[in-house]
């Protein structure tokens, strides 16, 4: 496996990955800047390559003119670093072999589709959002976005199977791309013991996530101000866009584990699952504080927005509310507040469907046509080498 993270927070990559695992593969995971302390499970090996994020100090509003220098060079800051991790890649995956090479979005499909047909192997391209339609922090480079897509659009055929995070991005690579094996496997989570409930109403509000531009973030602001709710911010902070976020009467707090997340969520009772509508993959996304809430068992009140908002609707798993309006979000937490206990039972009837029991079968039985049939895979295990080998 290839991907252009740190991997220890990856929770799609490792749960992929711990699959497989159950399923009789080894795997390896390439990744970029991976904590020296993580220690991955059982059956996983991994290897980091590229230098972490120069270390910032307290964060500051930047001036206006350090603003606009960001906003020009910041496309060609991410571009240099994300070839020199790509050729670095490259360079540790030669000193493995594996029977499957798994890349992990556009960032890793370059290397992926190099080492599979160099060793004559299938290529799976993990495309874990729209990658043409990602919000873009910094200045237009349109020249740069027409020639990734001809690049994804040329190595994603090569794949011998794409896999994508929902149906709204699969249908969008079928008609862009004329790609015809795209299967979903969405970001959902392994089912737990069922936990004891809040009964009544719940005891505040949760968004769990990135706290970064494009997420609505300002809008729940906004609301904290209007709703007798507290309301708490949870994740990784963008410090740039921290430095500059009133956070209204909402209390931020540092990113934690999604099992401790969890444990806020169920104390609180009701998710926030909101992002803006801007771009073309937040039209498609199905992001994984939905799918974390499902698991937990807590209803949500999410954005009125595409895919999104087609699921919360066909489960019933909570209210929706305008994007960009922050009295509508405050009428969304009261409605729901007063179904609590209905949608409560709803999202209780989903967590089967919405699960990974039901998302990790597609990926396992992707594996088991190659398993079942080894002369598909162009290295045969008896004539390996005696490397380190990977899924």
């Amino acid at each position: 496996m290839l991907v252009w993270t740190g991997v220890s927070t990856d929770t799609r990559v490792l749960r992929e990955a711990r699959s497989l695992v159950e399923a009789g593969w080894s795997v390896h995971i390439i990744g970029r800047a991976v904590p020296c302390d993580f220690v991955a499970p059982p059956g996983i090996s991994v290897s980091s390559v590229g230098a972490p994020p120069a270390a910032q100090g307290r964060s500051r509003e930047l001036n206006a003119t350090e603003r606009v220098v960001r906003w020009l060079m910041l496309p060609e800051h991410v571009g240099r670093r994300l070839a020199v991790w790509q050729r670095q890649a490259l360079v540790e995956a030669r000193g493995h072999r594996a029977d499957v090479v798994h890349a992990h979005d556009f960032s890793a499909l370059p290397v992926g589709a190099e080492l599979a047909q160099t060793w004559g192997v299938p290529l799976v391209y993990d495309s874990h959002e729209l990658w043409s339609g990602r919000p873009r922090v910094g200045r237009p480079t349109p020249w740069r976005t027409r020639r990734y897509a001809r690049l994804e659009s040329e190595l994603g055929a090569r794949a011998q199977i794409v896999l994508t995070v929902g149906e709204g991005v699969a249908a969008a690579l079928r008609e862009r791309y004329g790609w015809r094996d795209v299967r979903v496997v969405r970001n959902t989570f392994p089912r737990t013991k069922p936990r004891d409930q809040r009964v009544g109403r719940p005891a505040g509000a949760v968004y769990a996530g990135r706290i970064a531009p494009y997420r609505e973030l300002e809008v729940i602001a906004q609301a904290s101000r209007s709703t007798d709710l507290p309301i708490t911010l949870i994740g990784p902070t963008d410090a740039q866009f921290l430095a500059r976020f009133n956070p209204g009467r909402a209390r931020i707090e540092a990113s934690r584990s999604a099992d401790e997340v969890d444990d806020v969520l169920v104390a609180a009772g009701l998710a926030l699952v909101t992002h803006s509508d801007r771009w073309e993959n937040h039209r498609l996304a199905l992001p994984n504080k939905l799918f974390h809430a499902v698991r937990a068992g807590v209803p949500v009140v999410a954005t009125d927005v595409g895919e999104l908002a087609r699921m919360v609707r066909e489960h019933d798993l909570g209210e929706l509310y305008r994007p960009g309006d922050a009295d509508d979000l405050v009428r969304a937490i009261e409605r729901a507040v007063a179904r609590y206990p209905e949608l409560q039972a709803s999202v209780r009837a989903a967590a089967g469907p919405l699960s990974w029991d039901t998302d990790g079968r597609v990926l396992v039985d992707v594996y088991a046509g190659w398993r079942a049939d080894p002369s598909q895979l162009g290295i045969l295990r008896e004539h390996q080498p005696k490397s380190k080998e990977g899924s």
